[in-house]
């Protein structure tokens, strides 16, 4: 199936569920994502969708913020449906009829639209007159593998040919490691990390200089991530540049690591060194951060975001090198422990949330 007919369906869903329809409304699409909204009289549930760039072959994983068991088990049910040509089509009108049923609704008639074939003339483009006029319609999806090689950039368009061949070494070892039979990690968190690496590539803060990212053994589970500026007025940039001068070391190291069920759950995030007081790290290099657990995650979070917040934490939690200190004192088994600790503390009693004017 080429990438023209994914854009079939996303126009298609568009054309019948947009921003101000009665039951179901399309927030927005890419070949990447889908952002959609069931509206009833008492909610508006916010669902996501993340389509793999194996699709069809990998159906699209969906997910929602809600804690609602029902709604997880309805989401559940939508990865019965992993084959055919249209997958997402079929997913969703499994999802709005069972939504519909969940909350006692009636079937909206719209739902039957979804069954309706393809237009083939639009999926099948030759070079007839009409071939501008329809990939002047589909600008705002992101072109990817079946554009014609001087489009293709718009995938790497932003991005410096260093970066552009570690994401090459990434696609060429997950390619060996399918013919081998040991691909490892799950296609959902896969996909997603690869557009987290993309995006950050891209990112202005990144090319800027604010941090930098290294992939540990090529692996992009596992992440390097070393914050190199902070807030210039703040003690941490002054230890910082103390630092450099002693150590020749300019920048607080931390590791990433990500599971299989990313971006469902969050990352663990320690700091590597250099030792640090106060900025709310914890014994082993964990952080006391909110957001850095399942409940106060979200799957929405950016990477990027989750660094910049961090490094604002830092600085917000009064942050100081703790120079001469034992080294040995960070590692990932003391970090894990503090950190399981830490959510058993804030689970009974609570998280601290300060006020407005604190930031």
């Amino acid at each position: 199936m080429s990438l023209a007919s994914l854009k079939q369906e996303l126009k298609l869903l568009e054309s019948i569920f947009d921003k101000n329809h009665e039951r179901f409304r399309i927030d927005s699409c890419s070949v990447d994502e889908l952002a959609c909204r069931f509206v009833s009289a008492d909610c508006a549930l916010l669902i996501r969708c993340t389509i793999a760039e194996e699709y069809p072959v990998s159906p699209p994983i969906w997910f929602a913020e809600s804690e609602d068991p029902n709604l997880a088990a309805v989401l559940e049910k939508l990865g019965g449906i992993c084959s055919g040509k249209t997958v997402l089509l079929q997913q969703l009108k499994r999802l709005l009829t069972d939504l519909c049923k969940l909350y006692g609704l009636p079937q909206h008639p719209d739902i039957e639209m979804l069954d309706q074939p393809l237009p083939s003339e639009q999926i099948c483009c030759s070079f007839d007159l009409n071939k501008k006029q329809d990939t002047d319609d589909m600008d705002h999806y992101e072109m990817k593998e079946d554009e014609p090689p001087e489009e293709k950039k718009t995938d790497e368009d932003g991005i410096e040919k260093e970066n552009l061949d570690v994401l090459e070494k990434i696609r060429q070892n997950q390619r060996k490691d399918y013919l081998n039979g040991t691909v490892s990690g799950s296609v959902q968190a896969t996909d997603r990390l690869m557009k987290e690496l993309r995006d950050i590539y891209r990112s202005a803060s990144f090319k800027g200089g604010n941090y930098a990212v290294e992939l540990v053994n090529d692996s992009l589970y596992e992440w390097n991530v070393k914050i190199l500026k902070v807030d210039p007025d703040s003690a941490l940039h002054s230890d910082l540049l103390v630092l450099k001068e002693k150590e020749e070391k300019c920048c607080i190291s931390m590791n990433f690591s990500f599971r299989d069920n990313f971006p469902f759950d969050p990352p663990f995030v320690r700091v590597v060194s250099p030792i640090l007081t106060g900025g709310y790290v914890l014994g082993g290099g964990a952080i006391c951060m909110e957001l850095l657990t399942k409940q106060g995650w979200s799957s929405a979070y950016s990477i990027e975001s989750v660094i910049m917040q961090i490094s604002a934490t830092l600085v917000k939690g009064k942050a100081r090198i703790q120079f001469g200190a034992n080294t040995s004192q960070y590692s990932l088994a003391r970090a894990q422990q503090s950190f399981k600790s830490l959510v058993q503390i804030h689970e009974k009693n609570g998280w601290f949330t300060p006020p407005k004017e604190d930031g």
